[in-house]
């Protein structure tokens, strides 16, 4: 190898030529783009459509709030509704003998479940 050759080696890389035995960019990208493309599919798609389905269900749920339903709120408090506000997006909450709150129509986690009205209704 004589020193013309050794200087114009380096400087073929620096170029951006293709070197020699490497690929092109697009077959050095191909594989980052499908793992991407696979992770996409099973994993970020799937969780999308969950939660979706989840807000809809959550929707749903909200809309059908009405008096005697036994709930709980985000901040853990379980109580009764009394009332059903419309205009104003709220609902009476009844969480004692003769205690009633009003809180957001949103601040509700979900209804109780059948055990906790059990243990209720044997007090």
């Amino acid at each position: 190898m004589n020193m013309t050759t050794a200087l114009a080696y380096p400087l073929f890389l620096l170029q951006g030529g293709q070197q020699p035995g490497g690929g092109s960019i697009l077959t050095l990208l191909l594989p980052w783009v499908l793992i991407f493309g696979i992770f996409y599919f099973l994993v970020i798609r799937p969780q999308q459509r969950r939660q979706k389905q989840q807000q809809l269900d959550r929707d749903t749920l909200l809309k059908a709030l009405k008096p005697g339903d036994k709930v709980i709120t985000n901040g853990g408090i379980y109580g009764t509704i009394v009332s059903v506000k419309e205009k104003d997006d709220t609902v009476q909450l009844r969480i004692a003998q003769s205690v009633s709150i009003e809180i957001l129509r949103s601040s509700i986690a979900g209804l109780q479940s059948s055990d906790v009205k059990d243990v209720e209704a044997a007090k």
